[in-house]
Parts: structure tokens; C-alpha cells; sequence
């Protein structure tokens, strides 16, 4: 009989949460993980030497959410109805602590500088969703960017806000015809073909839409009814062509993202390109990577699942952790041209191996193809896979 190959197991596991984790997110070119608890922590570990260099309380209730704005800029969204904009660059990273949140430290730990704080709508445990403002000819396009969080009054619209003027720019309407319930996930992009400002969301009752704002203002593409219990996560794929929603129930579903309004035939889009009975009941955190051909769901069964986009078949199964998991993301792929004049790999072997131990021990923190997965056991395991 030939021998059944072993199952991957977690190239490192990262301890120190005292809650369950329920955010991760890999900034500034993978060279930080940021993970998030249930008790408000916000814990930035170094992927290089795999340990913390900021910790601190962001807030008094779990946290929801958190990712970057530029390279030195975290925005944290949490459960106490705040939504906050910290200064944290790496030279910053050398006053904050770096004592567990399950330690205590020989002094208070301080917080990094708070440059904007909103107060939010969070009784649907909906994270935020931010996209860049297109400038005209800057190329810096993190100078301004749009957050779209649940309306601050009914949870079953989007409000959307401006930073870093911090002013509310838009509200989603939703049709009186539309019983969606809360609104449990949203994502927030420009259309890469007409650019118009485009609201992909997911509801309470399992469904999900798209709407665009145009010259004659927002107008719904996309609704569709594929699962039958809650939408715990969505995800825009990178060319911003499709989008894959996943639930309570076992069904996760790949939806087309319309161009226009012009676009769709029928008053209103209304069937998923694909959907796929999984058999897994409560997948959530779902993130499709940043090359677009896999993506992977945190399951209530405490298992990682990952699947190819293009046909919706399951890949791989990672499983180390004893209980749920609650939040998964991938490091996004590095070009490796960006590090060789020639994009050979004869030239990339010649590149690395000239540069010193910890050179080569920090591209290679940036250039592994991560997967980071938190738990309910307050534990984030790292896999390199694919």
C-alpha cells in the first residue's frame, strides 16, 4: 500500500493572546502580522524574528477588524463603537511594548499616537472596509482614503466615511423593497473599468448586493439569495471582476461584480456565477489572496480550508488547531522581480545569496507565500502553503 502523505502542518504558532482571536492582517510588504482579541488587543508581531514589537489595548471591546493605511498608520475597529487611526511606523514600534497581552508589564503599556477616532455603529460585529481616493497624478494614493462602516442608526445600510477630514461622504440607500436584515460584511472599491464608487455587501437573511454611485447616484447591480443563514465574510477578487461570500450555512458562492448599470441586462443581476455545497457549516474571514487564484475560510471547526477561485474545489485542509477559528489572511505575493534586475530564477538564487543572514532571513519573511489563521484557543498558527 502506498504510504498516505502527511498532513502540512504550521511552520510557527504564535502565542501570547489571552482571548480568541478575531483579526489578522499582514502589512507593510509582510514584514508585520497584526492580530487582534476579543479583549481589544492589538498585538504587531515581527515576521523576521516571529515575536511582538507592539502591544497595547486599542480598545474595550473585541476587535473586529484591523489593517493599514499607508506604511505607517493602523486602523483598528472595534466592538466599543470606535473606530480608531493610530501613527504607528516601525521607529515608532521602538517606545510601544512588547509584553504579551497575557503578561503584565513592569509598567503601563502606552498606546501608539491616536490621530482619528470615529464613533460607529458595531452591534452587527461588521468589520470596516477602506479603499484609496484616485488622486490626479500623486502617486501617493494613501494620502486619502474612503471607510465604509454599518449606518450608524439602522445597521442594514452603509455609511461611508472620508479620512482623514473624518467626514461622512456618503450613505448607501437600500430599496424599501430589500429585507436584508443587518448587514454583516461589506467591501468597498473603484470600479477598475468606469472607476464609479462600488459597495459590495452581506446581509443577515444570507443575501448579498452590489451598488455603484454614478453621475445619477447609487443605483443596486447585484442581489442575490444564495445562503440561508447569515453572510459572515466576503471578498473582492484583486482584478475586482467576481467576489465570494461565505456563511453560517455550508454554501460558499462566487458572485460577478456588474461594470455599470448600462451593463446589466435585466433590471437587477440576480444568479452567482458559481456555487459550492461544502459540507462545513459556519466558514467565516474568508480572504481570496492577492494573486487571485486561492482562497481560504476560518471554520467554526476549527479547521483552515483553502480552495481554488477558479474552479471553487477545496485544496487543502489545515488543521493544528483544537477549537473554532475565527479570522484568516494571506501575506500578499511579492513580485520577485522587484528584488533582481532579471526575473530569472538563476538571477534570484545569485541575489540572495549574497546578501547577509538576517537579509536573507527577512526577504524570506516576505516573500513566503503565508497563511496566518487566529483561533478561539487565543493561539495564530502561520503556514506556508502555495
Amino acid at each position: 500500500m502506498a504510504s498516505q502523505e502527511a498532513p502540512p502542518q504550521p511552520a510557527y504558532i504564535l502565542r501570547g493572546h489571552g482571548a480568541q482571536v478575531h483579526s489578522t492582517a499582514f502589512i507593510r510588504s509582510n514584514s508585520r502580522l497584526v492580530t487582534g482579541d476579543a479583549d481589544g488587543w492589538i498585538v504587531v508581531w515581527s515576521l523576521e524574528i516571529k515575536r511582538p514589537v507592539a502591544v497595547w489595548r486599542a480598545h474595550e471591546g473585541a476587535i473586529l477588524g484591523a489593517d493599514a493605511w499607508g506604511v505607517d498608520r493602523l486602523i483598528t475597529h472595534g466592538k466599543d463603537n470606535k473606530l480608531i487611526v493610530w501613527k504607528l511606523s516601525e521607529e515608532d514600534e521602538k517606545l510601544m511594548s512588547v509584553v504579551l497581552p497575557v503578561d503584565t508589564p513592569p509598567e503601563p503599556r502606552r498606546q501608539p499616537w491616536l490621530l482619528h477616532m470615529l464613533h460607529v455603529n458595531t452591534m452587527n460585529f461588521c468589520s470596516f472596509a477602506q479603499t484609496s481616493v484616485p488622486s490626479d497624478g500623486d502617486s501617493d494614493s494613501s494620502k486619502e482614503i474612503l471607510v465604509a462602516v454599518p449606518n450608524t442608526l439602522t445597521s442594514e445600510t452603509v455609511d461611508i466615511f472620508h479620512f482623514p477630514s473624518s467626514e461622512r461622504r456618503h450613505t448607501v440607500p437600500n430599496d424599501s423593497s430589500f429585507k436584508g436584515g443587518m448587514i454583516m460584511s461589506i467591501s468597498i472599491f473603484h470600479h477598475p473599468d468606469t472607476k464609479f464608487l462600488t459597495v459590495a455587501s452581506g446581509y443577515e437573511s444570507g443575501h448579498t448586493s452590489v451598488s455603484q454611485l454614478s453621475s445619477s447616484g447609487w443605483k443596486s447591480l447585484y442581489i442575490s439569495h444564495p445562503h440561508t443563514q447569515p453572510i459572515l465574510s466576503l471578498s473582492i477578487d484583486p482584478m475586482e471582476e467576481f467576489y465570494i461570500t461565505s456563511s453560517a450555512d455550508a454554501t460558499i458562492a462566487k458572485h460577478p461584480i456588474p461594470a455599470s448599470a448600462e451593463n446589466v441586462i435585466m433590471a437587477v443581476e440576480s444568479k452567482p456565477l458559481k456555487i459550492l455545497q461544502t459540507k462545513h457549516s459556519g466558514q467565516q474571514g474568508l480572504r481570496i489572496r492577492s494573486d487571485g487564484k486561492v482562497y481560504a475560510t476560518a471554520g467554526w471547526d476549527s479547521k483552515v480550508r483553502v480552495y481554488s477561485t477558479k474552479s471553487m474545489k477545496e485544496l487543502a485542509v489545515l488543521k493544528w488547531h483544537k477549537e473554532g477559528c475565527y479570522a484568516v489572511a494571506f501575506a500578499n505575493i511579492q513580485h520577485e522581480q522587484a528584488y533582481t534586475d532579471e526575473p530569472n530564477e538563476q538571477s534570484l538564487e545569485k541575489k540572495v545569496g549574497t546578501m547577509t543572514v538576517k537579509e536573507q532571513r527577512i526577504w524570506k519573511s516576505r516573500n513566503t507565500h503565508w497563511i496566518a489563521a487566529g483561533s478561539k484557543d487565543g493561539k495564530v498558527s502561520l503556514w506556508d502553503i502555495y
